[in-house]
């Protein structure tokens, strides 16, 4: 699922920034980011270009980061795309300080383990999956067991009606030679 989403001056060198996406993730997510948050990447992209940092009318690409291709032919820093369809582009006219120091003062600095990361968060998705598995696994086990009670009781309808004590009520052996007057 895409969550993490690239951000990078367009044709100009620029740091890379990465916009985490919240769960529930969809494929499609990244295409529906408000604007007032793509505002923000853009302008936190273009604050932090040495050269698109001077200049106005700047374009700022973004893609998921699963979109991203590296080989080992391209220079530190330089990336390709799987897709070039999945590039988005925002246009920023100029930097707008405000919006660069509100971000600046919020700043924290962190240096995760993002393989640790990966792992714990793929160790959650699994035991998600697993819980969702025998959730199901007992869901098709209350069915099977209800279509083998109807089953069993489908095949078993008339059981009752040919018991021993059933058959003598009808038979008419036992009978009075007299029985057939109630009828006429």
């Amino acid at each position: 699922m895409t969550q993490d989403i690239w951000f990078h001056v367009d044709n100009l060198s620029s740091a890379h920034i990465y916009l985490r996406l919240p769960p529930p993730h969809s494929p499609d997510q990244w295409k529906n980011i408000p604007e007032e948050l793509l505002t923000d990447c853009a302008q936190l992209t273009k604050a932090n270009s040495i050269e698109g940092n001077k200049k106005d009318n700047v374009t700022v690409i973004y893609t998921p980061w699963s979109n991203l291709k590296k080989s080992g032919s391209m220079a530190t820093g330089q990336v390709g795309f799987k897709d070039q369809k999945m590039v988005r582009r925002v246009y920023v006219e100029k930097r707008e300080n405000a919006i660069v120091n509100r971000l600046n003062k919020t700043k924290v600095e962190k240096y995760p383990d993002l393989r640790q990361e990966k792992a714990d968060r793929e160790k959650e998705e699994r035991r998600k999956e697993r819980i969702s598995a025998q959730e199901k696994k007992k869901e098709d086990a209350k069915l099977a067991e209800e279509r083998a009670q109807l089953k069993y009781q489908k095949e078993h309808m008339y059981d009752d009606l040919h018991a021993d004590d059933e058959i003598a009520q009808s038979s008419n052996q036992d009978r009075d030679p007299d029985f057939l007057d109630d009828f006429f």
